[in-house]
């Protein structure tokens, strides 16, 4: 198993991306606390992982329940190894329209919650590795998603300064840039829904398909990959 014992906080992981992370991390052996900002959902969602996950509260834009939920786990275990941070918020706003309570909304969970996970792994200055579940939107994007395009290009200088100032003690950190994968964040998109983006049903992948990179990067298998951005997005960005 790629995983076996280690010890993982996955963010958002009642839902999409982040429970099939979790589902994924438990399968490869981990010890997988889900963190979600629904408490009970958490609880319940861990429950039917298996006894090797367990639910926690947390809200990601705030500071001090990153910190203790990274002392949480830690105490529960002895030691904190991976962090993937699939937390996210996707709003739909011209750009002439949003407030700065509406950019620091989006900020706090998509760039801010991965900034403080990291900063608590940096700080107890173990090995380990952090995942960061950016977006294909870091690189191309469209109208009205701001903030959320601008959260996930940060992610990814976020990840690139983590793999520079973590690499002494071990730490390595990668990004995985999803495209359209299904989950509701991309079935409730109204620029789907009002014809301004259109998309090929055979380019939609799966939430399973971003855990098995997600596995694989923070897994020992890929000790020697840090700062990358995967892009897990059936080819894409690479159509001209």
């Amino acid at each position: 198993m790629l995983l076996q014992d280690k010890v993982v906080i996955v963010t958002g992981a009642t839902g999409g991306i982040g429970l099939a992370v979790a589902r994924r991390f438990a399968v490869e052996g981990a010890k997988v606390a889900l963190a979600d900002l629904d408490a009970a959902k958490a609880e319940d969602t861990a429950k039917a992982i298996g006894a090797a996950a367990f639910g926690v509260r947390c809200d990601v834009s705030a500071e001090a329940e990153v910190e203790q939920v990274c002392r949480q786990v830690a105490e529960r275990f002895g030691r904190l190894d991976v962090v993937v941070n699939c937390a996210g918020l996707m709003t739909f706003t011209p750009l002439g329209q949003l407030t700065g309570a509406d950019w620091l909304k989006v900020l706090g969970v998509d760039l801010l919650g991965a900034c403080y996970f990291t900063k608590q792994l940096i700080q107890r200055g173990q090995a380990g590795a952090i995942v960061n579940i950016a977006s294909v939107h870091a690189l191309e994007t469209t109208a009205n998603v701001a903030p959320y395009a601008a959260a996930k290009a940060a992610l990814l200088s976020l990840t690139r300064s983590t793999a520079i100032e973590g690499k002494a003690q071990g730490l390595r950190a990668n990004a995985i840039l999803p495209g359209a994968i299904d989950t509701p964040m991309l079935w409730t998109n109204p620029n789907l829904k009002s014809g301004a983006e259109t998309l090929d049903r055979a380019d939609v992948g799966k939430p399973e398909d971003i855990a098995a990179a997600a596995a694989f990067l923070a897994s020992d298998d890929a000790a020697f990959i840090t700062g990358a951005a995967l892009a897990v997005d059936g080819g894409r960005l690479a159509k001209l």
